[in-house]
């Protein structure tokens, strides 16, 4: 038998160490808000409103999507990061995430300022190019422009979005000069590449297939380094220029210092929704692959990202205006 001190020490320990597996048991006990940095509509956006109904049914709570525009992304990035890290506030952000990183003289650190949680899935940049443009090979462009210098154009949906600097870093790696055209999201340069107001683009592979497969553009590459099974008759730019790689990406981040059991939780929540049959399907139709694991590798996506293009923005001189 204990004595007495000994007995009211042991129960107190215990009180505590239950309390501690209660709270952590009882997570979620509310609404979790799940942000999106862009309007709705777009990529991030449908795959909240996608994933976020499965997670929810998994932990019994509501996950609300918020739409929260603005800065390219950094607006919704600026509030997850300024969240209470108790697992009430996470964001799905894009590639451009990295961009940012890169573009921005931001608050904070976008590599260790933030808990990441889990990669969704990577896709790629389809280079494509009007019909009248007699260019249907990444050999031929690079030929064609060197022989006449910024006679060739490509719009992008804004100065510093993934597409600019795709061409930014296409152009760096081939050393050819063409001129950037930025326009104001990627509605308006889609259509001013099908009215041949642009050349070429390198954008988002969703809006891009239709206008392919019915034959108003013409798509020569595509920007990751393996083939897409969407659309695997399309070459990757590095089959030609070899190491080119601009590969756009998913995932959910939370503030920092969110707790590992938290981030545990929705990593595996996630992960067996991207293991359905019916996500899988749904992903490749769209030109994504899945990812999913542990995560530190999308931490390390998130860093390779800032670091490749704060050398291209640099050299291209890239500046975002305030």
């Amino acid at each position: 038998m204990c004595k007495l001190f000994q007995c009211a020490a042991l129960a107190i320990a215990l009180l505590f160490s239950s309390a501690g597996v209660s709270a952590q048991d009882k997570y979620p006990s509310k609404p979790i808000r799940l942000l999106t940095p862009f309007a709705p509509g777009g990529g991030s956006d449908i795959l909240a409103r996608i994933i976020g109904p499965q997670v929810s049914e998994a932990f019994g709570q509501s996950i609300i999507v918020e739409n929260r525009p603005g800065g390219g992304g950094t607006v919704g990035a600026g509030i997850a990061v300024r969240s209470d890290p108790d697992g009430y506030n996470l964001i799905l952000v894009s590639g451009s995430y990295g961009a940012n990183g890169a573009l921005h003289d931001l608050p904070y650190d976008s590599v260790t300022g933030i808990t990441p949680v889990i990669l969704i899935g990577t896709t790629g940049l389809l280079v494509s190019m009007h019909p009248t443009v007699p260019i249907s090979t990444i050999k031929q462009l690079i030929a064609f422009a060197k022989a006449n210098p910024n006679k060739l154009n490509f719009g992008s949906a804004g100065v510093g979005g993934l597409g600019h600097l795709a061409g930014e870093l296409f152009k760096q790696e081939t050393k050819v000069r063409f001129t950037h055209i930025p326009f104001k999201g990627s509605g308006p340069v889609m259509t001013a590449l099908l009215s041949g107001e642009v050349d070429s683009s390198f954008s988002s592979l969703v809006p891009s297939i239709p206008h392919v497969r019915a034959g108003r553009l013409h798509a020569i590459a595509i920007t990751t380094p393996k083939r897409n099974r969407a659309v695997p008759d399309v070459p990757t730019i590095g089959e030609t220029v070899p190491g080119y790689d601009v590969t756009h990406w998913y995932g959910i981040w939370g503030p920092k210092n969110l707790p590992r059991e938290i981030v545990m939780r929705w990593n595996q929540e996630v992960a067996k929704v991207l293991n359905t049959d019916a996500m899988q399907k749904w992903l490749v139709s769209e030109g994504m692959e899945p990812a999913g694991g542990p995560p530190e590798e999308f931490r390390d996506r998130i860093k390779s990202d800032v670091e490749k293009w704060k050398k291209v923005v640099k050299e291209a001189k890239i500046s975002i205006a305030k």
